[in-house]
């Protein structure tokens, strides 16, 4: 198939209208015969079970921890404890650490800290793995994982409470900053494990810190809370004349990207980022009690819902089925059985009911012809962000089997209400009383909403209703404040703008934000499992290769599943933290959150998380790259067994991965928080032919993963056609069942005047000028200002003390003679000049 389906290769399409070349006759039954097969096989794997998910900040405590280590660094656990060992007999005889009283161990971690100040970096590198191997939970003294993991919060606190934390900032700056480090790494062909040993050591030992401490739990004493609260204002606020411990690790980021520091292990940067800004910030769920503060400030409504309680009460509807797609030519039947079938497919359209989205029967399993993932992967290599991204070709025209259509009476279960309260913008309303007063009275009234003179009883009612359902956001707020301040900002006088972690971000991001963005989109795009090895992607995969590559097919097999469970944890921690940027952003201003949206959606943002999709996603949810007995802190109390094919297969029981499933839903909800209400953004969806990508997401049965792939369908609609609306009314259905209504939304329709494609260009023009006015206000302040004041009194000028040199009045004399007398003044030419 592939020889058919490759552009360029010169060999033309087989096709069913008798015009392609002989060659392209006598291949198709064989691809008609490839694709039956294919589907086939796809048929098992199409039958997937509602996954039990239940979405979090971040996954268990034990999970996290494991996935800051790779498998190739499993040898260094027992080099952490020999070090440890070492160093503390020679400090403490007869005792284990264990055994040791709180101050006993304060002292210890003392003089530890103390011999971190030598100048051998080799002696300093043996010191950091005996401070890190406290950090691990001195997992030699324990007998269980859950010992392994209390004795590691418990280090981790002490370790903060004697200072280790600035101590290992300052070791982190130098080894930023070893320019012979950076050099030694660019000139090897190939950097590996190795390169990287002292900043996977400092990187290692501050993310246990902040993952340990960042934990809350009821059990906490009093001290740890402190603690705890202490150490989020120092991560989050200038500190030391620092700037946020973020931003340096947002710079590491931009410095990988960019070549001058190959070295560097990308991963534990990223995951470090990441929880470095939820602890600082707030995780999902604090976002959404900062959301009812702020509206509560502004007075503003209370929210008629909380989304995550909502979205966790759905239950996954079964994927829709694919019908005939016009778009399909290459294994299409002969239009003679396409006639002949033509009444059976309509009785079948008629059939697709909207309570099919109820039935727990799979209508699915049959109906999805594996054929199209080989098509779309034969160019795949070829396509680019930066050029015309041609994602994906229509679905493939299987009408599914007639006998599978009608439906069960008895197992269709009714839905007792839709999840979501409707909302109505307050330009929705005067957009309804400009129809009506223009239809009704000939004339309109601009933006008032309450003089219904002249207009029916009915027109009446509908206001009321929209009304009642008007819902005002916090953005909207904040845009009418900001309109007003670049109206009148002598009257308004300056804004006073709290210093909170999430503004101090902004700031320090704001001039290289564009850099942080194009970084991490970088590293995401050589991430994903869609990309092709290219020349010239960056090398992610420094902190994950060994010194010495695999010669046994065991050890090969390790090594490509820590490869592809490094890339797996690389996307979840990128997706999420963009996530977390963006809502927080939203919330503490919306032009902060449209600047950075812009830049991502310049970076290529959305054709990248469509190419993301644009593979077997249930294939990637339910991959299983993990080997149970290399994780973290399992492999620490068992001695490492041998590798076996057993060993490496035996992962864990579970129907899916779920930091897979975790990435998959926070990509599709920042390409929701991209495209919304941004028309421009909703064509590059359409032009990326996202529709069919979209739905073969919905496969997975999983309701907050279909949730934002209906969002992303429905704001497509419009622009998709009436024979795409028609040819899909399963899937309408479902939006109508599971997405928030709005209330004269011509979403189904493709009448609303926003379908109209004049104005894209203009729109997101605008948007640009007024975040640049935005940030021009508040964060570009000039001390010589057009606005600021001018002092026109004489004596109040010639009265001002003016700091002048000491020796001055030395030769003060000398000075009236040079400047003042000896300098001719012609009274006339000055008078005239005036």
């Amino acid at each position: 198939m592939e020889d058919l389906a490759a552009p360029g290769n010169g060999v033309p399409p087989a096709s069913g209208n008798g015009n392609g070349s002989g060659k392209g006759k006598q291949a198709a039954p064989k691809g008609r015969e490839a694709f039956r097969s294919q589907r086939r096989e796809s048929e098992g794997s199409v039958d997937c079970p509602t996954l039990e998910f239940e979405y979090g900040d971040a996954d268990g405590h034990a999970a996290e921890l494991s996935e800051l280590y790779s498998y190739t660094e499993s040898l260094e656990f027992t080099n952490n404890r020999r070090c440890f060992e070492e160093d503390f007999k020679t400090q403490v005889q007869g005792k284990e650490w264990l055994e040791l009283g709180e101050d006993a161990q304060k002292a210890y971690i003392m003089g530890l800290l103390d011999r971190l100040e030598v100048v051998s970096r080799e002696q300093r590198l043996k010191v950091a793995r005996a401070v890190l191997y406290l950090a691990q939970g001195t997992f030699g003294e324990c007998d269980s994982e859950v010992d392994v993991l209390h004795w590691s919060r418990y280090n981790c606190f002490l370790l903060y409470q004697m200072g280790t934390f600035s101590t290992f900032l300052e070791l982190l700056h130098m080894e930023i900053d070893n320019s012979q480090a950076c050099s030694s790494a660019l000139r090897k062909p190939a950097v590996s494990i190795a390169d990287s040993t002292e900043l996977r050591v400092l990187l290692s030992v501050m993310y246990l810190m902040v993952e340990n401490i960042r934990l809350e739990r009821e059990t906490d004493p009093c001290g740890w809370r402190t603690a705890r609260e202490t150490f989020r204002t120092e991560l989050s606020f200038f500190m030391h004349n620092e700037e946020p411990f973020a931003l340096l690790l947002f710079s590491m980021v931009t410095k990988f990207c960019s070549g001058l520091a190959p070295h560097f292990p990308i991963k534990k940067v990223l995951l470090l980022l990441w929880k470095v800004v939820m602890f600082t910030l707030g995780g999902f769920e604090h976002l959404q009690t900062l959301k009812v503060q702020k509206r509560a400030e502004l007075g503003l409504p209370p929210l008629a819902e909380d989304s995550i309680q909502v979205v966790k009460s759905m239950r996954a509807a079964s994927p829709p089925s694919y019908t005939l797609d016009l778009g399909e030519s290459q294994l299409a039947p002969p239009p003679s059985k396409l006639r002949g079938r033509r009444g059976s497919r309509r009785q079948l359209l008629t059939k697709q009911d909207s309570l099919d989205i109820y039935n727990e029967r799979d209508l699915f399993k049959t109906e999805e012809p594996a054929a199209e993932e080989e098509e779309e992967s034969a160019g795949d290599g070829e396509r680019t962000l930066d050029g015309e991204l041609d994602l994906l070709e229509q679905d493939p025209l299987v009408p599914p089997p007639p006998s599978q259509a009608p439906l069960s009476a008895e197992r269709v279960a009714f839905p007792k209400g839709l999840p979501w309260a409707p909302k109505v913008r307050q330009k929705d309303i005067e957009h309804f009383l400009e129809m009506s007063r223009n239809k009704f009275i000939g004339f309109t009234l601009g933006q008032d909403t309450d003089t219904l003179v002249g207009l029916p009883r009915p027109i009446h009612e509908s206001v009321k209703t929209l009304k009642q359902h008007k819902y005002i956001s916090i953005a909207d707020v904040q845009i009418k404040n900001e309109e007003e301040l670049e109206k009148c900002p002598m009257s308004l006088g300056e804004e006073v703008v709290p210093e909170t972690p999430c503004e101090i971000l902004y700031q320090g991001m704001l001039y290289s934000l564009p850099q942080y963005m194009i970084a991490l989109l970088k590293i995401l795009l050589a991430a994903a499992p869609t990309s092709k090895a290219k020349t010239d992607s960056i090398n992610i995969l420094a902190d994950v290769l060994p010194e010495e590559m695999p010669i046994t097919v065991l050890q090969s097999m390790k090594l490509g599943i820590d490869v592809n469970r490094h890339k797996e944890i690389i996307v979840k921690s990128i997706s999420t933290l963009l996530l977390l940027l963006l809502k927080h952003f939203k919330l503490n201003h919306i032009y902060q959150f449209e600047y950075v949206s812009q830049h991502l959606v310049f970076a290529n943002c959305i054709p990248l998380i469509l190419k993301f999709f644009n593979q077997n996603i249930l294939s990637y949810i339910t991959a299983k790259n993990s080997i149970s007995v290399l994780d973290y802190p399992c492999c620490t109390i068992q001695d490492l067994p041998e590798l076996t094919t057993e060993s490496l297969e035996a992962g864990d029981n579970s129907q899916f991965c779920w930091r897979n499933l975790f990435s998959c839903i926070n990509l599709l909800r920042l390409l929701n928080k991209l495209t919304k209400w941004k028309h421009s953004r909703t064509m590059m969806l359409v032009v990326f032919k996202s529709a069919p990508i979209l739905k073969r997401a919905l496969k997975v049965k999983q309701a907050m993963l279909q949730l934002y792939v209906l969002k992303l369908l429905k704001i497509q609609t419009k622009y998709l056609g009436r024979q795409w609306r028609k040819s899909n009314m399963k899937t309408m259905s479902a939006i109508y069942q599971k997405v928030r209504h709005r209330m004269n939304d011509d979403w189904a329709y493709g009448n609303d005047i926003d379908a109209r494609p004049w104005d894209f260009q203009a729109e997101e023009c605008t948007l640009r000028a007024n975040i640049e006015a935005f940030n021009s206000r508040r964060y570009d302040r000039p001390q010589d200002s057009e606005f600021s004041p001018v002092d026109n009194c004489l004596q109040s000028v010639l009265g001002q003390r003016l700091d002048l040199p000491e020796d001055f009045h030395y030769s003060y004399e000398l000075w009236l003679e040079r400047e003042v007398f000896s300098q001719p003044i012609c009274w006339e030419e000055l008078l005239q000049n005036h």
